[in-house]
This record gives structure tokens, sequence and C-alpha cells, in this order.
């Protein structure tokens, strides 16, 4: 069992791996030498405490997306918060795991996608770190790490699980599943899965120079599908078949990450990115984005 959470006294402790489960994912087994640690944030409160531990000898930080006890709706995620914290732990690679439904007849539930898009559907989730008074641009035409992707997929396969690589994943508000006119819309378009959690997410995480790369487990067929009809319980029902499978591909991924992946342009992602006059940048700007200076000014 972890000890009380508490903050971490004499600065944050440090982590080279970070995990964010999503749902029915709201622990990471096999950790030694666990602690809970909250982070305070320029952004508001985390999702909730952090468990550090280690896992192979590699520093892990991992996070329930919706809290323990899954309190909060995807509308409602405080991802600035999140990601902010993630990198003051020192995190520099980011596994994100959630529930998505299918919108191809061959992603079936059950199976894992290592899609390589992503189409950002939400409407009011503040989806940066850079404003009032910092603009910054960042490229994510490629949205997730792709060396991190392969990698992952390549160790699904070898694991015998059921996975693809490539595809859409397209990023609905929610929480409210899909219409059924808006599902047949989005199969039209060509996207092959749909969540509610990708965004700004994947956007946060390249400003913040993360390699950032989804874990996404189909649950269900969404609504497209006659005599198909997707439910809470039923994905938190293959969810829950499907974390078995998670965690053993997290436990052969998060050390050989370590060893092998040692960063790619994602890390460098603000260089060059902010056309505002570093002299004119306001101090509360300049605190609010301490974590961030230097690489933006590089």
């Amino acid at each position: 069992m972890p000890e009380k959470k508490k903050p971490a006294k004499g600065g944050l402790p440090r982590a080279e791996i970070g995990v964010i489960g999503g749902s029915g994912i709201y622990r990471l087994d096999g950790l030694r030498a666990r602690r809970e640690v909250t982070v305070k944030t320029p952004f508001g409160a985390p999702s909730g405490a952090f468990t550090l531990g280690e896992l192979d000898g590699t520093r892990v930080a991992f996070l329930p997306r919706h809290g323990q006890g899954h309190l909060l709706n995807p509308s409602e995620l405080p991802q600035r918060a999140n990601i902010w914290a993630f990198k003051a732990l020192g995190v520099k690679t980011l596994l994100s795991v959630s529930a998505v439904g299918s919108l191809k007849e061959e992603l079936a539930p059950g199976c894992f996608v290592f899609p390589d898009q992503l189409v950002d559907r939400t409407a009011g989730r503040p989806g940066t770190f850079f404003d009032r008074g910092v603009v910054a641009h960042v490229d994510f035409s490629r949205p997730f790490c792709d060396s991190l992707s392969d990698r992952l997929y390549s160790l699904a396969e070898t694991l015998g699980i059921a996975c693809r690589r490539g595809g859409t994943l397209v990023c609905m508000e929610g929480p409210a599943f899909s219409t059924k006119a808006e599902s047949e819309f989005h199969r039209r378009m060509g996207y092959s899965l749909i969540g509610m959690t990708a965004c700004p997410e994947a956007k946060l995480a390249r400003e913040a120079g993360l390699c950032y790369a989804p874990i996404s487990m189909v649950t269900d067929y969404d609504v497209w599908k006659e005599n198909e009809q997707v439910t809470a319980g039923k994905v938190l029902e293959i969810m829950s078949r499907n974390s078995e499978q998670a965690g053993k591909l997290l436990a052969r991924a998060i050390p050989e990450i370590a060893k092998t992946h040692t960063g790619c342009a994602c890390r460098a992602a603000l260089k060059g990115a902010s056309p505002t006059d570093r002299k004119l940048i306001p101090a509360a700007a300049k605190k609010r984005l301490a974590l961030f200076l230097g690489e933006l000014q590089a």
C-alpha cells in the first residue's frame, strides 16, 4: 500500500516516464517504493495525487485521469494542471491509456490501437499554456510521438495483444456518447476511433516538450453498428477485461522505453515557436510559465 499522500519536501521527486490511466485504469501495478505526491501548479489542482515508484529501475509517475473513484468527467479534466505537473516531476515520456469507441468494423472491442492522427471536436477546453502575455505556435502536424507509438505497437504484438497501428482518433466533447448521426458522420470522414480525452491533452504535452503516445483500448463500436449500444457499464466491463493486458504492456514497455527512447523532435517543440517580444512578457506570465521559458528562449 502506498504511504499517505503528502506534498514533497525539499522539491518534487523526479520521474522519467509518466502514465495517465483512463476509465477503468486507476492504478499501476508493479511499482516498488511507492509513494503518493500532491503537486501544486499555476493552473490549479491536477486530477489527484500522483503515485511515484520504480519499475525495473525506471522512475515512474502515474495519474488516474478522472481521479480516484472517477469523479471528473471529460469536460472537467484539469488537463493543463495534469501536464504541467508531469513536467514538473521531470517526466519526458508520457503514455496515455484510454477507452475509445471503434468507427471501423475491423477494430473490434478488445483491440489496442496506436493511432497516428487526431481531430479535435471539443469545445471550450483550455488548449494551451501560452496566453495572457505569451504566444507560442508549436508544430502539431504529427500529434503523437511516432517512434514511441511504433515501439508500443511492436511490444503489443510481441505480447500477443490484438492491436493495430495507425488511424485517426477524433476527440468529441462528451460526456454523452455520440448520436447515430454523429457516429455515421465520423465514419464517412474516414476516422478510426472516437474518444473524449485526447484533446487538449496531446496538444499540451507537445507544448511541454513531452514525447506523448496514446494506447487506445477499443471498448465498443460507438453507435453506428446495428444492434450495438454503447453504455458506461459496457465500456467499464471491456476495460476491466483489458486492464490485465494493459498492465502487461506497460510493465514490458516502461523499462524498455527508458533504455531505448532517448527523445526526438517532440522535446524541442518550443524552439522558435514564440513570436512574443521577450522584453514585453508580463511578470505574471514569466512566473506562470517559468517551467517552459528556458525551452521557449532556446
